[in-house]
């Protein structure tokens, strides 16, 4: 039988030997936007619990919309220009309205990236569109502390904008549960000290920091909660299907729009599946995700409801830039040197995380239920040695291995990796 995985900016082929009892685990079928653009212009004047964004332009003197990096899809060519001519017409000038890249820590995009990421020329060329960075200090003013303690310290050309909205792809995060909304703001356009006490081992060791669980989330819980400091801010939510087609847009409050788009999302990429596997099949979600190693871990740790105890995961992954950034590669190579046990105690008496080593603290979670075996033709010999987990040549050789090891020939395959979170439910 032949699969195909998302991978890189194609697919990779993989012909699995016969016998396998192979399941395909994928979203359902989405009901496409018929004009992606129309609906996008109705969404615009029609918000969910929020005036028209004519409305809410009007008077206003300076705006500010962040949009994701480029690890994620987002289309910002379908979202921007129409967000931006409603602002122009209601009197707003161009040189007061910022277009901020939400990269939290990631690296910025920039160049030729920059101009794939806004996807639209005339944006480019009529505002300013610029990289958030988290590090730079004075970019920065404090918004308060929430209950729970985090300091939060936001972007000040976000903070001290008339008009706030956010604009992001609505998923599952195996972190935030789902990612869009208050995500692109925080960590979006934090501060590095914000950015590194969500992503510490007091949040990701809670089992409720998982994909796709909002209600008992703690990281959601604090996102919420600076959304109400914050004091109002809009969202432009999209959903997309398997082929990246839009199958949802809203606009509204930041909060209640992203809670409709959940809503519509839920039903899809949600999929419940009857039995655990032994062996499981997987992707990063090809490109942009799957550029670099770091990424990558979202593809081990989406299937781990349906992977039986001791069970493989096979997941395929271009990484075409490598591992990420030098601290994530820094916490690599601790993990490698301690060990896992030493290393997650290492990092859990900490408020604040290393940079990108919450990452690597993710990857231990499928590591505590089996064994991830990678397939990747991006890591160099360096690379593949940094990664923790073994690296294999062959795809069909790590299926085999793992039926055999196993003597169960049933084979879940997600084509699709993290962007579809298969959840395990008997009587399904």
């Amino acid at each position: 039988m032949r699969v195909q995985l998302n991978y890189g900016k194609g697919k990779l082929a993989v012909d699995l030997p016969g016998g396998l009892e192979v399941s395909v685990i994928a979203k359902p079928p989405m009901p496409l936007l018929p004009d992606p653009a129309a609906a996008m212009q109705a969404a615009l004047g029609a918000p969910v619990d929020a005036p028209p964004l004519a409305e809410l332009a009007r008077g206003r003197k300076s705006a500010c919309i962040l949009i994701c990096d480029l690890t994620r899809p987002v289309p910002n060519a379908l979202i921007l220009p129409p967000l931006l001519r409603a602002l122009l017409a209601a009197g707003m000038a161009a040189d007061e309205i910022t277009v901020l890249v939400a990269t939290g820590l990631h690296r910025p995009n920039e160049g030729a990236e920059l101009a794939e990421l806004v996807g639209d020329r005339w944006v480019l060329e009529t505002v300013r569109v610029v990289n958030h960075f988290a590090r730079n200090d004075a970019d920065h003013a404090l918004l308060g502390t929430t209950r729970g303690g985090t300091v939060v310290r936001l972007d000040r050309r976000f903070l001290e904008a008339e008009l706030r909205i956010a604009t992001g792809l609505v998923e599952p995060h195996f972190m935030a549960g789902y990612s869009g909304g208050r995500k692109v703001i925080a960590p979006g356009v934090a501060h590095r000290e914000t950015i590194t006490t969500f992503h510490s081992a007091r949040f990701m060791e809670h089992a409720g920091c998982a994909n796709c669980v909002l209600e008992g989330n703690p990281l959601h819980r604090e996102q919420l909660e600076i959304m109400r400091m914050l004091g109002g801010a809009f969202a432009v939510n999209v959903v997309l299907d398997d082929e990246r087609r839009p199958a949802f847009v809203n606009f509204g409050d930041v909060v209640a729009s992203h809670a409709a788009a959940v809503g519509f999302a839920r039903a899809y990429v949600e999929v419940p599946v009857p039995r655990r596997f032994a062996t499981v099949l997987t992707s990063a979600a090809g490109y942009p995700l799957d550029r670099t190693y770091y990424q990558t871990v979202k593809g081990m740790v989406a299937p781990l409801d349906i992977l039986a105890p001791g069970g493989n995961i096979v997941l395929a992954s271009a990484c075409s830039e490598g591992m990420g950034s030098a601290d994530y590669i820094a916490a690599q190579r601790r993990l490698i040197a301690q060990g896992p046990e030493r290393f997650l105690k290492a990092i859990s008496a900490q408020r604040h995380a290393a940079i990108d080593e919450w990452q690597t603290e993710m990857q231990l979670k499928p590591m505590r239920v089996g064994a991830v075996q990678l397939f990747s033709d991006g890591l160099s010999a360096e690379d593949r040695a940094l990664t923790g987990i073994e690296v294999v040549p062959s795809v069909v050789a790590a299926v085999r291995r793992s039926v055999e090891q196993s003597g169960d020939p049933r084979v879940a395959v997600i084509p699709e990796g993290p962007y579809v979170v298969p959840v395990y439910r008997p009587e399904a």
